[in-house]
């Protein structure tokens, strides 16, 4: 404490070297824990799958020819005197099955799969609009966008090759060539929902839809006569399709008559009509009526049991 003492001691240049060193030490421990961090949010194994890409649609479309010519008379009567007649009418035709969660997907997911699905089969076989050749856009909203493609080609260059039909997608029928003689439809069939694998969900829809149709120039209802189409599908929902409200149809089989064999029926369905019939040059006779039967190939013969029984005038 003298007159020429130091009033603080330094400190030695090892000492403060050390400070430093640890502040690198330091930094370098927090680099190693964020890239630990990311590399195991990278590798982590119950990470949120990713979506598949969607496949395209394959579908077919039989025609079935009648023997003898096509009943005609009155929608109700006709309805009454056919297998139709004890079906239900539009959309409560399509019924939802008893609902319950799988392995991967909880109950409200299963359900969301059901309801697209169903609301597709509204749109696509019980829409006047779509029926008569209308607007399809609304059924375009509904599908994964990895289809959309697929869908609009199908329209533009409708083709009978397993892929571009555009009977395929929906039931539709030239309005230069038929008209509905009434809006309801009678509808039968079953919806069913099984998980495919942990990342999707198949719905299977068997149903068989029938339709009283008429030349469009005639007025009347008393020249009408039935269309019966049997349509089976899948749809696979993955989980961005059950969030956006999206399906991806991959698989359609379609048999309808009565139709002429040769009929070209990629873009429209070509009813043979009241009083109309075509050469019995088709296979035995096929039943669209019997869910879970086995269909035709190319073209097969309606069977008689299908169409209508009118009783003697």
């Amino acid at each position: 404490m003298g007159e020429h003492a130091r009033a603080v001691r330094s400190r030695h240049a090892w000492a403060r070297a050390g400070a430093s060193r640890q502040a690198v030490v330091l930094v370098l421990l927090i680099a190693l824990a964020f890239a630990v961090a990311v590399y195991m949010g990278v590798r982590h194994p119950y990470e949120t799958p990713q979506p598949q890409t969607a496949e395209p649609l394959r579908s077919s479309v039989v025609p079935l020819a009648p023997r003898g010519e096509v009943p005609g008379g009155e929608p109700a009567a006709l309805f009454e005197n056919s297998p139709a007649s004890s079906f239900a009418t539009g959309a409560e035709g399509v019924t939802l099955p008893g609902v319950r969660r799988t392995h991967s997907f909880s109950e409200s997911q299963v359900m969301a799969a059901l309801t697209t699905a169903k609301e597709y089969l509204v749109k696509s076989a019980l829409d006047p609009d779509v029926l008569t050749g209308g607007e399809v856009r609304p059924l375009r909203l509904l599908l994964d966008p990895d289809q959309l493609d697929q869908f609009d080609r199908s329209f533009e260059h409708p083709v009978d090759d397993g892929r571009y039909a555009a009977t395929g997608w929906l039931t539709r029928f030239n309005p230069a060539e038929v008209a509905l003689a009434m809006p309801a439809v009678r509808v039968h069939g079953t919806l069913t929902a099984t998980e495919r694998n942990a990342s999707t969900l198949e719905v299977t829809a068997d149903h068989t839809f029938v339709y009283a149709v008429r030349r469009p120039h005639e007025g009347g209802t008393d020249h009408a006569s039935l269309f019966t189409v049997r349509r089976e599908t899948r749809f696979r929902f993955d989980r961005v399709d059950l969030r956006d409200h999206h399906l991806e149809l991959v698989q359609s089989s379609v048999l309808a008559g009565p139709q002429a064999c040769a009929a070209n029926a990629a873009g429209y369905l070509r009813p043979l009509l009241a009083g109309q019939s075509t050469k019995d040059d088709a296979p035995p006779g096929t039943n669209p009526y019997g869910i879970g039967r086995p269909k035709a190939s190319l073209c097969g013969v309606l069977s008689p049991s299908a169409l209508p029984h009118l009783p003697p005038s």
